[in-house]
């Protein structure tokens, strides 16, 4: 049975986390209030009172836009943080479980990234997790970086709930449409994370960099309409018209790559997972989701 350190669990995925891993030991889950990832002597001190034998973090700084403007806040929770547990985890001889994203690359072309593909983050964020993630390897800890893309799910902060709201007030909406990627269930990640944790591996054997979404692909747009597909048919207000957009006509602070689409051949190949059709967890999603 492990001990395990988990954090950000008053986000998405960290809330699933500590959902899925039950049973797989005991954890430990310290909301941001009680340990400050910002810090890195606090979050040391954290780790070596705990002594854990697994750590998860899934804790990032995700204001895309805000980090041009905060890159110092950005990268000492994406970068400076997940290098002090990888060292900490290092010296406990323990594996680390560490999310990442699709904003590590380029976002050009419109061929799925492999994990060996070459890196070229497009943003402050996409910069800051790679420094994360090069922080990890940097430590010799054994280690599963799990790079996903375009989270949501039925509570926070995400586009899911952002739709159906602007559904309810509005009649029509401009959607991204030349914006490719797969929209992720945060349960879909923990639950996979825990089906890993749960076979046991040899972490020596299978550290390294994984891609870890829902299958398939599909623009925002289409993501949209498919919510509110869903929406209309549980009786829900929903836009008359949703009208698909280009990248430049909805310009951000941080630039956005078009092509998001991540290859899950090497998740198949090592631990036998195939993540569910972005469609199939989103139906999932949406029986949870409130009206």
């Amino acid at each position: 049975m492990h001990t395990i350190l988990l954090t950000g669990v008053n986000g998405q995925v960290g809330h699933e986390l500590q959902r899925s891993l039950q049973g797989l030991g005991t954890i430990h889950a310290p909301s941001s209030a009680s340990l400050n990832l910002a810090d890195p002597d606090a979050l040391r001190a954290a780790v070596r009172a705990l002594k854990p034998t697994l750590i998860v973090n899934p804790a990032a700084y995700t204001a895309v836009d805000k980090a041009e403007s905060e890159p110092d806040a950005a990268y000492a929770i994406n970068a400076t943080a997940p290098g002090v547990l990888a060292e900490e985890a290092r010296r406990l001889g323990i594996p680390l479980i560490h999310y990442s994203t699709d904003y590590v690359y380029s976002g050009e072309g419109e061929q799925a990234w492999r994990e060996s593909d070459p890196v070229a983050p497009p943003n402050v964020y996409g910069a800051s997790k790679l420094a994360g993630e090069e922080a990890i390897r940097a430590s010799g800890c054994d280690h599963l970086i799990l790079r996903t893309s375009w989270v949501y799910g039925a509570r926070g902060k995400n586009f899911l709930l952002t739709m159906l709201k602007f559904g309810r007030e509005r009649e029509s909406m401009n959607i991204v449409a030349d914006q490719i990627g797969a929209p992720t269930w945060c349960r879909s990640i923990a639950a996979l994370s825990s089906h890993i944790v749960a076979s046991r591996p040899d972490w020596a054997a299978v550290s390294g960099t994984y891609h870890l979404v829902n299958s398939g692909s599909t623009s925002w747009h289409g993501f949209a309409e498919a919510i509110f597909a869903l929406a209309q048919a549980r009786g829900d207000t929903v836009p008359k018209t949703l009208n698909g957009i280009a990248t430049e006509d909805y310009p951000t602070p941080a630039r956005r790559p078009k092509n998001s689409r991540l290859d899950l051949s090497r998740l198949e190949q090592t631990f036998g997972l195939v993540p569910p059709s972005w469609q199939d967890a989103l139906a999932q999603c949406f029986a949870d989701t409130p009206r």
